[in-house]
């Protein structure tokens, strides 16, 4: 059974979970590695606390996905997971030492990076037969990661980055109750799902090749998730011009959400992908041969509408083609888990390694190629797919 077009869509509660989810990433990803300074931890100590957001999340998106997959009511676990990121993160208020915070990072990263894969299928679930609309509930994300990057780096000029818990934790309160008054739609119920239903899935030709373009456009993304900064940093740009930099790309990023609907309406998922793609291999060479040229870089950076957002979305879209149904929350935990998750450890040593061949441009050089194998391979899925129509 699958939901009726006309069926009104709850597009302001879907909308109110990704704005707090990605907000409070906002704040979590620049400034929590300096709130953990301000705590006393050392740079060592800080990095294997750091490296609890990356690992949990190659088992936790899968693992909480599997639990909600099986329950009559799979909605509790969405509630559970933010309930327990609130409950988890409240302990950073307290004057943990590196014991206390190891033990709250690991419960938090993990509620953390369990729920965005099953609210995923949530918002799926309301969107049979109308996909088109899924970017403009995902901007809101994006928009709530812009103003509270920029609103807490004001704040945080002015108060001590000791308060930034504190000052996180109404976020994670508008989780959970975001939580609260979502729930799946029709779309969720797939009775012709059998037991076996998600392995037959999951093994077919297109789907394998699918996770493997996720892995690969992942690892691309290494030197610049990790790197990029400091690459920008050796080449001479000030702080303000990094920030304008990294402002272009998620500003680009939010434009695309807006217009997906018109994208997807004229080209299929699987060529937005291999475009989006081969727009990330232009930009990571250029970024590798051209570090000195602003207009260059800045162009680059603009690319991020499609490489990010666009790869985004029709991931999205893929998802809801290969694990319908109820499928897809495991789905969706087994994507998140294999291309964040394992993409992201691999990613980030890969450019780690190379880093010091050069200072980086080998590291950008091989992340463009790999994201040229990905768009090559999201070229097969295409074929794979119309091979078994």
């Amino acid at each position: 059974m699958t939901a009726s077009p006309a069926a009104p869509l709850p597009a302001a509660r879907l909308a109110s979970f990704y704005l707090a989810y990605y907000a409070a990433l906002g704040a979590f990803t620049p400034y929590w590695s300096l709130f953990l300074k301000a705590r006393g931890q050392d740079v060592a100590a800080i990095g294997v606390l750091m490296s609890l957001w990356y690992g949990t999340r190659i088992v936790a998106p899968s693992a909480w996905s599997w639990l909600a997959a099986r329950s009559p009511r799979p909605v509790r676990w969405l509630r559970i997971g933010s309930a327990l990121t609130l409950g988890s993160f409240a302990l950073f208020l307290l004057p943990l030492d590196f014991a206390g915070l190891f033990t709250a990072m690991c419960v938090f990263c993990f509620a953390y990076n369990a729920v965005m894969p099953q609210f995923e299928a949530i918002t799926l679930s309301h969107l049979v037969g109308r996909m088109e609309r899924y970017g403009r509930i995902r901007v809101w994300g994006s928009i709530g990661f812009i103003v509270i990057v920029a609103a807490f780096g004001v704040v945080l000029d002015h108060v001590a980055m000791t308060l930034l818990p504190l000052l996180m934790l109404p976020l994670y309160v508008g989780l959970f109750a975001s939580s609260c008054v979502n729930d799946y739609g029709s779309g969720s119920r797939d009775a012709a799902a059998a037991p076996n239903g998600f392995r037959e899935h999951l093994m077919k030709p297109e789907v394998i090749v699918f996770f493997l373009v996720a892995l690969l456009a992942q690892v691309s993304f290494g030197p610049y998730y990790t790197f990029f900064s400091i690459y920008l940093e050796a080449q001479g740009y000030r702080p303000a011009t990094l920030g304008t930099f990294w402002t272009i790309g998620v500003a680009a990023e939010v434009v695309m959400f807006f217009v997906s609907a018109r994208v997807f309406a004229r080209w299929d998922a699987t060529w937005v992908l291999a475009a989006a793609l081969a727009s990330a291999a232009l930009r990571w060479w250029l970024t590798a041969l051209f570090p000195d040229n602003a207009l260059l870089l800045a162009t680059a950076q603009l690319t991020h509408a499609l490489n990010f957002a666009g790869l985004y979305a029709a991931c999205m879209q893929l998802l809801v083609r290969y694990f319908p149904g109820r499928l897809n929350g495991h789905g969706q935990g087994i994507y998140y888990g294999f291309s964040s998750g394992v993409g992201g450890v691999i990613g980030a040593l890969l450019a780690g390694a190379l880093w010091k061949l050069d200072d980086g441009r080998t590291a950008f050089l091989v992340g463009g190629a790999l994201a040229a194998v990905a768009a090559g391979l999201a070229l097969l899925m295409l074929r794979l797919g119309r091979a078994r129509a």
